[in-house]
């Protein structure tokens, strides 16, 4: 075989995500719209193949039967990050959040939810990832039955305008059947339509009951953990959306008449009190046309000064539960 002599650019590449009809089946040519994320990079994915690699009895070198490799129990991860912008973030938040409509809710009763190979999903509950080559045919790298664990969203007023961005972790515990044979089209391209920060109105911008916020920054990280469990030929045979599902956001604030009671807030904290809203958005209820989110209960876990070129306030808050059996909100987001 001679030198092919063809190297690509990596801003040629694409990360493509599309929801999933039924579980063990990836979404293909005809099927659901596979949508570009606006990412900084494609990143590379993490197979999780599983090796033996110990030198055995008989011989100081590790001998060719001595190596072992299975990818039935191999949990496969991807995570990206870059701009958020409408069409991805739709369908994102839908399936983070088993949502079909906005506002996109996790609740305080949030239930498990389990997928083992032909349960017909619906709510964007289950993703085909494609990490997508610009420049050859057959040469997709195509990922069926993912599930996005960890979404996060930030901003900072002095970069690009706050426009806000996103990071996000997937995971698979499907074998993959072909690495080089997919040639997928983009459904939905890359749109300008972006979220600011600047859309928050003053009166709405509110940190644990305290309202008026002048912010700096911010960040939103969510996470709904899957476990894989079982065996089979196709991988894992049941994914179990199991463990803590959470909402912890934090900002940094200018330290003025507003917030000059945070110390003493954090502090004065009980059980039974200081369960203040936390909202970022551009009216009371947040609605669908803008980045918004609202957490109607949270608690303050951190809060530290920060000296700048003035003094600000960096403060941690985490959603919380309304009580066992209630289904109200943990966090509401709406794009």
């Amino acid at each position: 075989m001679a030198v092919s002599g063809t190297a690509y650019d990596p801003k040629g590449f694409s990360f493509l995500i599309a929801e999933q009809d039924a579980y063990g089946t990836a979404n293909g040519a005809g099927g659901n719209s596979f949508i570009a994320l606006d990412v900084d990079s494609i990143g590379s994915p993490t197979l999780g193949v599983v090796q033996a690699l110990d030198v055995r009895s008989g011989s100081r070198v590790l001998q060719e039967t001595d190596f072992h490799q299975s990818i039935t129990q191999s949990i496969k991860e991807f995570s990206v990050s870059g701009t958020a912008t409408t069409e991805g973030l739709d369908l994102l938040l839908s399936h983070f959040c088993l949502d079909a409509s906005v506002p996109y809710v996790l609740a305080s009763d949030v239930a498990s939810a389990s997928y083992k190979s032909g349960t017909t999903t619906t709510s964007n509950q289950i993703l085909t990832i494609v990490f997508k080559s610009a420049f050859e045919t057959n040469a997709d790298l195509t990922f069926k039955d993912c599930l996005c664990t960890a979404l996060s969203f930030s901003g900072d007023a002095g970069t690009e305008g706050g426009r806000i961005k996103f990071s996000a972790t997937f995971q698979s515990g499907s074998v993959v059947e072909d690495l080089t044979d997919a040639t997928t089209t983009i459904d939905q391209v890359i749109t300008a339509n972006n979220y600011y920060m600047s859309s928050w109105d003053a009166d709405d911008r509110i940190i644990a009951g305290t309202a008026n916020a002048v912010l700096s920054s911010f960040s939103l990280d969510l996470v709904n953990p899957v476990v894989f469990s079982g065996i089979s030929a196709g991988g894992f045979e049941v994914a179990t959306r199991s463990g803590e599902v959470g909402a912890t956001a934090s900002f940094s604030v200018v330290y003025d008449n507003n917030f000059v009671g945070m110390f003493e807030a954090f502090n004065g904290q009980t059980t039974a009190t200081s369960k203040g809203i936390t909202l970022m958005g551009s009216d009371n209820d947040p609605g669908d046309g803008a980045f918004e989110f609202q957490m109607p209960k949270s608690v303050i876990t951190d809060v530290a000064f920060n000296e700048g070129s003035v003094m600000m306030l960096d403060i941690t808050v985490k959603a919380i539960g309304a009580g066992i059996g209630s289904s109200a909100d943990l966090i509401e987001v709406t794009c």
